[in-house]
């Protein structure tokens, strides 16, 4: 129950709960992250935990000095690259299994399986970095890139360069942002925006592919 309510409390409140988190546990509050964010990314079963939002709140508390900038950086970069690994090692052993075995929605959405597909064929190996600013593909990315036997080297090449460039933004927005005085008062309306933005190319992109696609289904029937 308590985990039940931690994650609740991430996804409606993020900025407070992780200013209890920290004055809980201190230090441990990197641990907390580092464990939340491997998840995220790591195993294809929780791609609905916080990532934008968390990171946003983390620069935030950052910048009012209850948590070290650096140390953060650094732990959450370490959570994505470990994550990101684990899920392709997962995709290159195990993914052909779980989806030959027609058991798949089991243990992931079919379409959010699409969705990744077809972000792969339109990007490319670059899909990797790309996904890390999309919610939910950023968890099955690194699962299909291993489905799909990507180099390794590949693989991590754009998995690091990704994830820095997202963790940079996130907390870097945090950082710079939380000090305002609107931006404390409307933390949440903030956070969907962030969030809004961060789906937006997706929405767009969904839109784009449908459209394409309408006028051959035309022609077929």
């Amino acid at each position: 129950m308590a985990l039940i309510h931690l994650i609740v409390g991430l996804l409606s409140n993020t900025l407070e709960t992780l200013r209890l988190l920290s004055a809980a546990y201190g230090p441990w509050i990197y641990g907390i992250l580092f464990l939340i964010l491997f998840c995220e990314t790591g195993l294809v079963i929780t791609p609905f935990l916080p990532g934008d939002s968390l990171l946003f709140a983390a620069g935030v508390l950052a910048g009012a000095a209850s948590l070290n900038v650096w140390v953060l950086w650094v732990v959450v970069f370490a959570a994505a690259m470990v994550g990101d690994n684990v899920n392709f090692l997962i995709g290159r052993f195990f993914g052909h299994r779980i989806i030959e075995s027609g058991r798949i929605s089991a243990v992931m959405k079919p379409e959010y399986i699409e969705r990744t597909q077809t972000f792969f064929r339109k990007h490319g190996g670059k899909t990797v970095s790309l996904a890390r600013f999309f919610p939910i593909i950023r968890t099955y990315t690194p699962f299909m890139a291993g489905v799909g036997h990507m180099k390794w080297a590949r693989f991590a090449s754009f998995s690091a360069l990704g994830s820095a460039a997202w963790i940079s933004l996130c907390i870097g927005a945090g950082w710079f942002l939380g000090g305002i005085p609107f931006v404390q008062e409307h933390f949440e309306v903030i956070v969907i925006a962030i969030i809004l933005v961060t789906l937006a190319p997706t929405v767009i992109h969904t839109i784009q592919s449908r459209r394409t696609a309408k006028p051959a289904d035309e022609y077929a029937e």
